[in-house]
């Protein structure tokens, strides 16, 4: 499940000047969107000052520690990380969240590219018409941002493109290798997947929408269309139809078919994926071996086997079963390792199996024991939902007080604090390196993070290391 987290303070396609300030007879948006009425020139000359300056989007505020640039791998212990090795046949897909620019405040200009071979980023929307729109306008494609945070180092011209899509493009200039995707719905904008697949008509329109909004208009920014329908049938936010698990099949074939006429008109290869879910009752609902044929890969969404509104905790991303674990239909199913083998078995090959990591952790508090399978009194701290910690946030602060503990036949690592009794089921790097490994033997396709904007820029050197190291 990735969840698609506008801050209240954001602008959206549909209400993008909410909340204003004026300055200079025209306003600005508290977070920095630029009114096109009234003082635009003044504005816009006002607003390249203030970015040569370092003042980015008129945020004077000091971002919290969890939430400030990644601190330099030699400063950490964290490994130095080498390139992706040109004939690799491992992807390293990283998704970004629009989001970042706003409450966590990591930017474009702080990935470094080069140790990744993909990036989605999140998410496009759905108008309840059936067309993609942009998920957030401000971020997207309007905020301006100044040297200190533009991929160029330049600030962002007056006229045309700005925002992350600019960025996007920038950072494709500066990585020539690295392919960006736009990634459509996630788990709050899946809401209108079943009616635009309903028919072929709606699928025509809306594949169209999307190639011609990303592909074509924002060319310079994309090179494909990641799907994240959560989820067809059941299982996700909003009900779905009997009919979801044919019509995504169908839908998935529209839009290969929209890319290669694409394709043969401009000489450009385009990409499809999608994300797919990792519990064996919502797998049932994909027919998969059909999907992949018009598919470059699936992105296994292998995390949030566990989340912290259970009763009991338990672990979030596992790479095998724990013999532990009290729950039989948890040991079997609730793992990386059987959902690669459902895929598998589904007739996916191989290769176009890239296995997704969490770069945060799942929090219970009031565990006894030792935490990991006991009966807990709710969610612990989160930074952006109850029981949600970004890795970087563990590492700043439990990582460095609780007790760790390693469960060795799940291969992953939870802490426990005994005094509150909070539980952290979490990734690192000795789990990732596991996952890593794992992927090798199996001949997977790669692996695939959730999200960049998480790990403090801790955990995607390690991951890369064992993905693309001899």
């Amino acid at each position: 499940m990735k969840t698609n987290k506008l801050p209240a303070n954001s602008t959206t396609e549909s209400g993008f000047f909410a909340e204003t300030g004026s300055i200079g007879g025209g306003s600005v948006s508290k977070r920095g969107g630029v009114d096109l009425e009234g003082g635009r020139y003044i504005l816009l000359a006002a607003l390249v000052i203030l970015s040569a300056a370092g003042c980015g989007n008129l945020e004077f505020e000091t971002a919290p520690a969890s939430t400030r640039a990644a601190t330099p791998a030699a400063e950490t212990g964290a490994p130095e990380r080498s390139e992706v090795p040109m004939d690799t046949p491992y992807r390293l897909v990283g998704y970004y969240a629009s989001w970042n620019v706003y409450n966590r405040s990591v930017f474009l200009s702080q990935l470094q590219g080069e140790k990744l071979t993909h990036l989605n980023y999140a998410f496009s929307n759905i108008s309840p018409e059936g067309e993609c729109v942009n998920g957030d306008i401000d971020a997207d494609t309007i905020r301006f941002f100044g040297g200190n945070r533009s991929v160029s180092a330049q600030t962002d011209p007056m006229d045309g493109l700005r925002g992350n899509f600019r960025q996007l493009a920038l950072l494709k200039e500066k990585y020539p290798a690295l392919k960006v995707l736009i990634s459509v719905g996630g788990w709050t904008w899946s809401e209108h997947f079943s009616d635009v697949a309903a028919t072929e008509s709606s699928r025509m329109r809306f594949a169209k929408s999307c190639i011609d909004l990303y592909l074509v208009q924002y060319g310079d920014a994309f090179d494909g269309v990641d799907l994240d329908w959560e989820y067809p049938v059941v299982g996700g936010m909003y009900p779905g139809r009997p009919e979801d698990m044919e019509n995504y099949t169908l839908l998935v074939e529209e839009f290969r078919d929209q890319m290669n006429a694409l394709q043969k008109a401009t000489g450009r290869e385009f990409l499809l994926t999608i994300a797919g879910p990792a519990a064996p009752y919502t797998i049932s609902h994909f027919e998969l071996e059909k999907m992949a044929r018009s598919l470059d890969w699936i992105n296994i969404m292998a995390y949030d086997f566990h989340v912290a509104s259970e009763a009991r905790t338990g672990l979030l991303s596992p790479l095998y079963g724990s013999p532990r674990d009290p729950d039989p239909g948890s040991r079997e199913f609730f793992n990386a390792d059987a959902a690669v083998r459902a895929y598998l078995a589904a007739g996916v090959p191989a290769d176009q199996i890239v296995l997704g990591i969490p770069f945060y952790g799942r929090s219970w508090r009031g565990a006894g024991g030792n935490g990991l399978f006991q009966i807990a009194e709710g969610p612990a701290m989160g930074q952006d939902e109850p029981g949600f910690m970004s890795y970087s946030d563990i590492a700043l602060g439990p990582l460095k007080t609780y007790q760790r503990y390693w469960e060795e036949d799940a291969k992953v690592p939870w802490l426990h604090d005994m005094e509150t009794g909070v539980f952290i089921s979490y990734e690192d790097a000795e789990s990732i390196g596991w996952k890593a490994r794992y992927i090798r033997e199996k001949g997977l396709g790669g692996a695939m993070v959730w999200e960049l904007g998480l790990d403090g820029g801790m955990l995607l050197g390690p991951l890369g290391d064992g993905l693309f190291s001899e």
